[in-house]
Protein backbone atom coordinates (compact mmCIF):
# COMPACT_ATOMS: atom_id res chain seq x y z
CA UNK A 1 0.00 0.00 0.00
CA UNK A 2 1.05 3.40 -0.66
CA UNK A 3 2.66 5.59 2.10
CA UNK A 4 -0.01 8.46 0.97
CA UNK A 5 -2.88 5.92 0.57
CA UNK A 6 -1.95 4.60 4.48
CA UNK A 7 -2.11 7.74 5.92
CA UNK A 8 -5.23 8.99 4.53
CA UNK A 9 -6.94 5.20 5.63
CA UNK A 10 -5.74 6.13 9.31
CA UNK A 11 -6.94 9.78 9.16
CA UNK A 12 -10.37 8.60 7.89
CA UNK A 13 -9.72 5.85 10.71
CA UNK A 14 -9.19 8.57 13.39
CA UNK A 15 -12.02 10.58 12.32
CA UNK A 16 -14.53 7.86 12.36
CA UNK A 17 -13.79 6.93 16.26
CA UNK A 18 -13.76 10.41 17.01
CA UNK A 19 -17.31 10.99 15.55
CA UNK A 20 -17.99 7.63 17.36
CA UNK A 21 -17.08 8.71 20.58
CA UNK A 22 -18.83 12.73 20.50
CA UNK A 23 -21.97 10.97 19.52
CA UNK A 24 -21.70 8.72 22.55
CA UNK A 25 -20.54 11.58 24.83
CA UNK A 26 -23.72 13.98 23.73
CA UNK A 27 -25.63 10.94 23.98
CA UNK A 28 -24.68 10.43 27.50
CA UNK A 29 -25.19 14.47 28.43
CA UNK A 30 -28.24 14.46 26.90
CA UNK A 31 -29.59 11.31 28.67
CA UNK A 32 -27.67 13.69 32.31
CA UNK A 33 -29.96 16.41 31.74
CA UNK A 34 -32.85 14.79 30.36
CA UNK A 35 -32.90 12.94 34.21
CA UNK A 36 -33.16 16.30 35.98
CA UNK A 37 -36.63 16.08 35.09
CA UNK A 38 -37.48 13.56 36.88
CA UNK A 39 -35.97 15.13 39.95
CA UNK A 40 -37.85 16.19 43.41
CA UNK A 41 -36.20 19.62 44.73
CA UNK A 42 -37.96 20.05 48.56
CA UNK A 43 -37.88 23.01 50.68
CA UNK A 44 -36.40 21.86 54.05
CA UNK A 45 -38.51 23.30 56.74
CA UNK A 46 -36.94 26.48 57.51
CA UNK A 47 -38.12 27.50 61.07
CA UNK A 48 -35.41 24.50 62.17
CA UNK A 49 -32.36 25.42 60.35
CA UNK A 50 -30.49 27.86 63.10
CA UNK A 51 -29.48 31.32 61.21
CA UNK A 52 -26.31 31.23 59.67
CA UNK A 53 -24.84 30.86 56.09
CA UNK A 54 -24.50 27.21 54.47
CA UNK A 55 -23.09 26.27 51.84
CA UNK A 56 -24.36 23.58 49.26
CA UNK A 57 -23.50 22.51 45.23
CA UNK A 58 -25.35 19.77 42.76
CA UNK A 59 -23.69 18.89 39.73
CA UNK A 60 -24.57 16.66 36.53
CA UNK A 61 -22.52 16.63 33.93
CA UNK A 62 -22.05 19.62 32.09
CA UNK A 63 -24.05 21.87 34.60
CA UNK A 64 -22.59 22.30 37.81
CA UNK A 65 -23.82 24.74 40.64
CA UNK A 66 -22.41 26.03 44.05
CA UNK A 67 -24.39 28.38 46.42
CA UNK A 68 -24.37 29.85 50.02
CA UNK A 69 -27.23 29.92 51.27
CA UNK A 70 -27.90 32.10 54.49
CA UNK A 71 -30.59 31.74 56.86
CA UNK A 72 -32.19 34.37 59.55
CA UNK A 73 -35.01 33.97 61.44
CA UNK A 74 -36.73 31.25 59.95
CA UNK A 75 -36.55 32.87 56.01
CA UNK A 76 -33.67 32.53 53.65
CA UNK A 77 -32.59 35.84 53.79
CA UNK A 78 -29.97 35.74 50.89
CA UNK A 79 -28.72 33.52 48.51
CA UNK A 80 -25.23 33.64 46.77
CA UNK A 81 -24.24 31.78 43.76
CA UNK A 82 -20.39 30.91 44.14
CA UNK A 83 -19.89 28.76 40.88
CA UNK A 84 -22.28 27.79 38.25
CA UNK A 85 -21.03 25.98 35.05
CA UNK A 86 -23.95 25.97 32.76
CA UNK A 87 -23.22 26.82 29.02
CA UNK A 88 -26.06 28.66 27.42
CA UNK A 89 -28.02 28.87 30.91
CA UNK A 90 -26.74 31.59 32.54
CA UNK A 91 -30.12 33.31 32.72
CA UNK A 92 -30.92 30.52 35.25
CA UNK A 93 -29.50 32.56 37.53
CA UNK A 94 -32.66 34.54 37.98
CA UNK A 95 -34.27 31.82 39.97
CA UNK A 96 -32.62 33.23 42.85
CA UNK A 97 -34.22 36.15 43.46
CA UNK A 98 -37.46 33.62 42.64
CA UNK A 99 -36.64 31.50 45.41
CA UNK A 100 -36.01 34.63 47.77
CA UNK A 101 -39.14 36.04 47.16
CA UNK A 102 -40.90 32.95 47.22
CA UNK A 103 -39.29 31.58 50.07
CA UNK A 104 -39.42 28.10 48.61
CA UNK A 105 -37.53 25.79 46.05
CA UNK A 106 -40.77 24.86 44.41
CA UNK A 107 -40.39 27.45 42.12
CA UNK A 108 -41.27 27.50 38.10
CA UNK A 109 -37.85 27.04 36.18
CA UNK A 110 -36.08 29.83 34.10
CA UNK A 111 -37.42 29.07 30.57
CA UNK A 112 -34.53 28.21 28.26
CA UNK A 113 -32.26 27.53 30.61
CA UNK A 114 -34.32 24.66 32.45
CA UNK A 115 -31.02 21.74 33.43
CA UNK A 116 -29.08 25.09 34.96
CA UNK A 117 -32.77 26.29 36.80
CA UNK A 118 -32.69 22.57 38.97
CA UNK A 119 -29.13 22.50 39.05
CA UNK A 120 -29.08 25.82 40.92
CA UNK A 121 -32.20 25.20 43.13
CA UNK A 122 -30.69 21.63 43.89
CA UNK A 123 -27.58 23.13 45.34
CA UNK A 124 -29.68 25.34 47.01
CA UNK A 125 -31.56 22.24 48.80
CA UNK A 126 -28.16 20.87 49.04
CA UNK A 127 -27.20 23.71 51.56
CA UNK A 128 -30.40 24.04 53.47
CA UNK A 129 -30.50 20.23 54.23
CA UNK A 130 -26.80 20.75 55.64
CA UNK A 131 -28.40 22.88 57.40
CA UNK A 132 -30.63 20.73 59.63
Amino acid sequence: MPRGAFIALVIVAGLVILVVVGKTLFKRVEQNLEGLKDLSIATPPLSSIEDGTYEGSYATFPVKAKVAATVKEGTIANIQLLEHRSGQGQPAEAILATVLTGQKLDVDTISGATYSSIIILKAIEDALRKAQ
